[in-house]
């Protein structure tokens, strides 16, 4: 092979790592530890310090907090503490000074708008559009919904001081569920076909933490109805 040739093969092979690095590397997102350690092998100590997360432009995540004492959510950059004070309150607070056992977060400069069709009102629904609408995209991927919820279900993991876990009912032991009801929402969402129990739950790709966007309240997104004609569904912009 001639010095060209070889120049040209190494200028193609150059571009061709370029780019793909660049399509892994955007809106790519960066799973720390697994949701199975934290249930299963009671794993409950903080594996990251989310204020140690180098670029918080456009930074957008969620998991629990260490010990499994609160939910955490970023939005837009801006990080989001919950915590229970009693069966139907809760403090939200933000901050990035807190640790989680497991996180998913990824840095989304450009979104892709759409209005979500009436006919998805529920979580199901919800999943089954996602995994048709996203077949050829890049996976596993964060989204965004914006709107109002005529009614939804959240809650708080809120585990005694000391409690030892091994398995997710008691990781989920003095847990506290909050209701919603013709609320202005924003909700941050993981789609995945291949993290269950990783950082989906078994029986769902999905992963969600709302938000009302008096950012008064927040919490894990169990169940939801969307309010007809209202919600918008944001996709990272491939």
């Amino acid at each position: 092979m001639n010095f060209k040739a070889t120049l040209l093969g190494l200028t193609i092979l150059t571009l061709t790592s370029c780019t793909t690095k660049a399509q892994q590397t955007t809106h790519e997102v960066k799973i720390v530890s697994e949701m199975k350690n934290v249930m299963w092998k009671g794993q409950l100590y903080g594996n990251i310090h989310l204020d140690t997360i180098a670029n918080k432009t456009n930074l957008y995540g969620l998991g629990p907090v260490e010990y499994l004492a609160g939910e955490i959510l970023i939005i837009d950059g801006n990080s989001y503490k919950s915590t229970v004070t009693s069966d139907s309150t809760m403090k939200v607070e933000e901050t990035y000074d807190i640790k989680a056992p497991f996180f998913g977060y990824a840095n989304i400069s450009k979104w892709t708008e759409q209005s979500l069709p009436d006919s998805i009102q529920t979580i199901q629904q919800l999943e089954t559009y996602l995994d048709k609408v996203t077949k050829n995209s890049l996976r596993p991927f964060m989204f965004k919904l914006t709107g109002v919820v005529d009614q939804a279900t959240i809650h708080i993991v809120n585990l005694p001081k000391g409690s030892k876990v091994s398995s997710p009912d008691e990781a989920h032991k003095g847990q506290k569920n909050y209701e919603l009801q013709n609320e202005q929402v924003d909700i941050i969402g993981f789609f995945s076909t291949e993290h269950k129990a990783i950082f989906t739950h078994h029986d769902t790709f999905l992963h969600m933490h709302l938000i009302s966007t008096d950012r008064q309240k927040m919490g894990h997104l169990d169940e939801v109805l969307f309010k007809k004609g209202t919600m918008k569904l944001y996709l990272p912009t491939e």
